[in-house]
């Protein structure tokens, strides 16, 4: 019995307190996570991903000169390139650019077939909290989770209370058949 109401005490003051604490944190994540699910249909989020040929022939060496014709990606030499994205089932390579510009060129021709901002890395370093520093990734967003873990477990504790508890009136009250068993 004593383990009881300290699992129903412990479990109401983590639930007032814990989600106090998490309230901001958790909105950013609840946001963030519905961006990110739907990044594919919200061209704001990310661009989609274009069509063009394939070709082998194209090498590194031109697609960064390619590269560096977009003025918006600022991009002059490879340190100016986070990353490439080589998609030759669609005939494209996306230049992903330190500012966050995003260039899709034609693997056959060459042509820059679009640049545009990209806002999901930079949506999903807010929602696993990097944006902040790996000191907020690890302290205060990791804590967040444990937190957020506790609630669920405290949750489903302070959910089946009722149910067990109805269940035990139920028995008590069930009049007990003394004729049962023995003849």
């Amino acid at each position: 019995m004593l383990v009881y109401k300290l699992l129903n005490r412990w479990s109401r003051k983590l639930h007032r307190y814990g989600a106090i604490g998490l309230a901001i944190p958790l909105l950013l994540v609840i946001v963030t996570g519905l961006l990110l699910q739907v990044k594919k249909q919200w061209t704001w989020v990310q661009p989609p991903t274009l069509k063009g040929g394939f070709s082998e022939d194209r090498d590194l060496r031109e697609i960064l000169e390619i590269s560096t014709r977009d003025q918006r990606a600022e991009i002059q030499t490879w340190d100016d390139i986070d990353r490439l994205d080589v998609r030759p089932s669609k005939g494209v390579v996306k230049v992903q650019a330190e500012n966050g510009i995003e260039i899709q060129i034609d693997l056959k021709t060459g042509e820059i077939l679009q640049s545009t901002y990209r806002r999901s890395d930079w949506i999903e370093s807010l929602h696993d909290g990097s944006f902040f520093g790996d000191w907020a990734k690890l302290s205060i967003f990791l804590v967040n989770g444990l937190v957020l873990l506790g609630l669920w477990i405290s949750g489903m504790y302070l959910w089946y209370l009722p149910i067990h508890a109805r269940s035990k009136k139920r028995n008590r009250s069930k009049p007990v058949d003394s004729n049962s068993g023995s003849q």
